[in-house]
């Protein structure tokens, strides 16, 4: 019991202070639980990231969901995901509620400050993960091979094709070397384990999450019900994004905007909400499932706004749950392999291209927009690398900055 109170307290705290979105996100998490609370080593964290980068969904959210879940059991994995997402999730169905009267965010000056504090905070995520990942030219090479590719030719396809074939170029090149970082743990199970959930259960799992992919259209089409449509439309969203967070938003925006169920400006000023406060972005879906609910005719489609708020946001992370409870008791068994082990040294290599790639384009050409903008990135970075301090702290810094610059 102390140890899930103490999943969920600190994932609560990651959900009030974790702005940036899911690049973001792993840089706090790793300084939370790798740097600080020492729950997990480098090479455990990595492979976590590499594995939920390899599922489709939310990969924050389900990296929060995995360590929750080593932690302290499916609980733990539960606690974990809704201390992260429910801060996000209150204030996206609130605003809902009066979405009308309240002013556009997105040219909020202190909306600009987080901005550049989620440069500085993935700045320190690629620094930090490079010097683990990137230990010989190998592995480096691949590293700028992947950034430099994503920055041709972006997307969330090509992303999963660069992390696919990261994978088959580490099980050629690094088959055998899995564990020659640090040749003094050679025999170590530094793999990730599960202490709750056989196999069994995880085959039933990952039988659900097919079973609920292809029945619900079936439920939806047969009833007729809009209900069950809109539940459909979300599970659906959760399953099938790669990469998570922005990505999401084309296939949201066709399935409520473009399907009739709200109208573009409310999609609109929610998505400027979602930027605006910590946490998931995927608890959009709290905004939108409310807002479906909660039409000018006063005719929704649940009992309450919030109804539908709670049913979308359970809607599109149920799948991230089925899939990262049905992998992680074969991941342990699999990280044991030093063939697997290769592909995922290649994996590893790959993701922090990916992040360096992302840290110039979408976060440092929509952040960065003149050098004093960048004189408070090297402050904020400056904070976070050499005096340490927490990432809650930096951000109120961040936006008390964005202010500063506005008046300047």
């Amino acid at each position: 019991m102390i140890k899930l109170v103490d999943v969920f307290l600190i994932a609560l705290r990651l959900g009030l202070t974790s702005f940036g979105g899911p690049i973001a996100h792993i840089g706090y998490f790793r300084e939370e639980y790798v740097a600080r609370r020492g729950w997990l080593d480098d090479r455990s964290f990595s492979d976590l990231v590499a594995l939920c980068q390899l599922l489709p969904g939310p990969a924050s959210s389900q990296l929060g969901i995995a360590i929750g879940t080593l932690r302290a059991g499916h609980a733990g994995g539960f606690a974990a995901w809704l201390g992260f997402t429910m801060p996000s999730a209150i204030v996206l169905i609130a605003f809902a509620y009066g979405v009308s009267e309240v002013e556009n965010v997105a040219e909020s000056p202190w909306l600009s400050g987080l901005k550049l504090a989620v440069v500085a905070v993935v700045a320190l995520a690629v620094w930090s993960m490079a010097g683990t990942l990137w230990s010989d030219r190998r592995r480096i090479t691949i590293g700028i091979a992947a950034t430099v590719f994503m920055l041709l030719v972006p997307g969330a396809l090509w992303q999963v094709a660069v992390i696919v074939f990261g994978g088959i170029l580490g099980l050629l090149l690094f088959r055998g070397a899995g564990r020659d970082s640090n040749p003094e743990q050679d025999g170590a199970d530094s793999s990730p384990s599960v202490s709750s959930g056989p196999r069994k259960l995880a085959l039933a799992v990952l039988v659900g999450f097919f079973v609920l992919l292809v029945g619900l259209p079936a439920l939806a089409e047969t009833t007729g019900r809009d209900e069950i449509d809109v539940t459909e439309n979300f599970y659906r969203s959760g399953s099938l994004v790669f990469g998570g967070g922005h990505v999401v938003l084309p296939l949201l925006h066709s399935e409520t905007v473009e399907a009739g169920y709200i109208d573009n400006d409310q999609f609109v000023a929610g998505y400027g909400a979602a930027q605006a406060v910590p946490g998931p972005l995927f608890a959009f879906a709290a905004f939108l499932g409310t807002s479906i609910s909660n039409p000018d005719d006063g005719d929704g489609l649940f009992s309450q706004p919030w109804i539908g708020g709670l049913v979308a946001l359970a809607a599109i992370y149920v799948p991230s749950f089925l899939l990262v409870w049905g992998v992680l008791p074969f991941w342990k068994h699999l990280g044991q392999s030093n063939r697997v082990r290769g592909a995922i040294a290649g994996v590893n290599a790959v993701v922090v291209g990916l992040l360096l790639s992302a840290l110039y384009s979408p976060i440092w050409t929509g952040s960065v927009r003149n050098a004093e903008d960048f004189g408070l990135v090297i402050v904020l970075f400056g904070l976070l690398a050499i005096w340490k301090l927490p990432p809650w702290s930096v951000v109120v810094v961040a936006a008390a900055g964005g202010f500063v610059l506005e008046l300047l």
